[in-house]
């Protein structure tokens, strides 16, 4: 039983450790676990752990193991036992992060409350498909949630505190993979690295002239005229957020792009923005509020008419990057895409792309998106760069075109540590972290009240380190 235990935990730990802890779920079971015939489960402190915390808690493991594996993951007795376990865990945590002075504000909870309704909202369609599948409006749907979501938090930020202190040496990396038996080591499917150049179409001068245009006269209506802002973003404005009257949630200056930060953190609460552009179109900012590196906004967004970008001038301007690179022998790929390319993700990495599951520049070629595997396909030798290709980079008008370089390419093998080192270093250190976690919980266990009001095996309360 303690092999299936550790089974189960080996399956959990990925999910654990993908983000610490489960963020709580917004579903339609919560609404009736009120409805449920419940019983108390376990207490810790004067938490009571109720059996539909840890159903949900099942659930939740189940639901996304499915999605990040594409597998199911059966019920059993010893899933749910260590889904209790969690639980009780995260209120032993809990408990030492109070004494830790572990706190998260009140604007925090709430962007990640109103984080999570905006996906579930787009899901669904509407915010009034959302309520009526609650059958509770948006503002009591978040009272509900706020306790959970502030415990979930905390909980997390004190653990990731714990882990972010565990790190690891070369010499126990190479201990780590000694360990593993040669007929264990697994296939390693034939990867490669890769990096771009984007370049987004530049709009016809007539088109970016008539947005500008537009953006100006609206910004005039508010600011001179006193219009309400909010109702002209519903009528005029290109951005998804024009049905709330451009509001955009708190939140932190990085997670918007450059020029929007720039121009909405130099505002005063209730300060209109002069025209602002962005890759997005030209905007009109009227800034809410600000908390520290967050900031509340409500916008206009005019985009420039799709059908008016002028794209062989992007594919001209890569076609002579191309061309510096292949020709001159001291020209630099990574430095041009810094300096050249259109992509705030990949330029300041001198166009690397990084595996975004992993975060290692090696990516399967499996798990490449279908545009770029086809790409990969012809190019040969690294060093060799394709010619100019469509590409979707997000943006207002969804037209970009790129060369890809390839750096790198590494056969189907068998794991080895020169080669798979980086690989190797993260599930080292991802095990070593979760035996830390497990000798601190087992320390905690001692300084805070446990009881369970059904019998759990010791397998589970009380499973070896191994």
């Amino acid at each position: 039983m303690q092999k299936s235990t550790r089974m189960i935990k080996k399956i959990l730990l990925p999910l654990v450790f993908s983000i610490i802890l489960l963020p709580p779920t917004l579903t339609a079971q919560q609404s009736e676990n009120k409805k449920m015939v419940d019983g108390i489960v376990a207490i810790v402190n004067n938490h009571i752990i109720l059996k539909s915390e840890v159903d949900q808690r099942v659930s939740d493991y189940m639901l996304q193991y499915r999605q990040q594996s594409n597998q199911s993951l059966n019920f059993s007795k010893d899933l749910w036992y260590s889904a209790l376990e969690e639980t009780v865990e995260k209120y032993i945590l809990l408990e030492k992060a109070k004494l830790d002075s572990i706190t998260v504000s009140e604007d925090q909870v709430d962007q990640r409350i109103d984080q999570r309704i905006q996906q579930v909202i787009s899901q669904l369609g509407s915010e009034r498909a959302l309520e009526d599948q609650f059958g509770k409006s948006v503002v009591q749907l978040k009272q509900d949630l706020r306790e959970t979501y502030r415990t979930e938090m905390i909980v997390q930020k004190y653990q990731q505190d714990l882990m972010d202190k565990v790190d690891i040496t070369r010499p126990e990396v190479k201990q780590y993979f000694e360990q593993i038996p040669q007929d264990s080591l697994p296939t390693i499917p034939e990867q490669v690295a890769v990096s771009q150049i984007v370049a987004v179409p530049p709009p016809m001068e007539n088109a970016e002239k008539a947005a500008y245009e537009l953006a100006k006269q609206l910004r005039d209506s508010v600011v001179i005229h006193d219009k309400n802002f909010e109702e002209l973003a519903r009528k005029y404005s290109d951005g998804p957020s024009a049905p709330n009257g451009g509001k955009l949630p708190l939140m932190s200056l990085n997670d918007l792009v450059a020029e929007y930060s720039a121009a909405a953190s130099a505002l005063q609460p209730g300060e209109i923005s002069n025209v602002v552009k962005t890759t997005f179109g030209y905007h009109v900012i009227r800034l809410n509020r600000r908390v520290g590196d967050q900031i509340d906004t409500n916008h206009i967004l005019i985009s420039i008419d799709e059908e008016n970008y002028d794209e062989q001038a992007a594919i001209d301007r890569l076609k002579q990057l191309r061309d510096s690179v292949m020709t001159n022998e001291n020209v630099s790929f990574a430095e041009l895409a810094r300096k050249y390319s259109d992509d705030p993700n990949t330029a300041p990495q001198g166009g690397r792309i990084f595996n975004p599951r992993t975060g290692e520049r090696m990516i399967p070629l499996s798990q490449l998106d279908p545009a770029m595997y086809r790409i990969v396909l012809l190019l040969d030798e690294p060093g060799d760069i394709s010619e100019p290709k469509p590409f979707n980079l997000g943006s207002a008008s969804n037209r970009a075109f790129r060369i890809v370089r390839l750096d790198r390419r590494v056969e189907e093998h068998v794991a080895n540590f020169k080669d798979d080192y980086e690989r190797i270093r993260q599930s080292a250190l991802q095990e070593k972290r979760f035996k830390h976690r497990q000798k601190l919980l087992r320390k905690f266990k001692k300084e805070v009240y446990v009881e369970y009001k059904i019998d759990v095996p010791t397998y589970i309360t009380n499973p070896t380190t191994s």
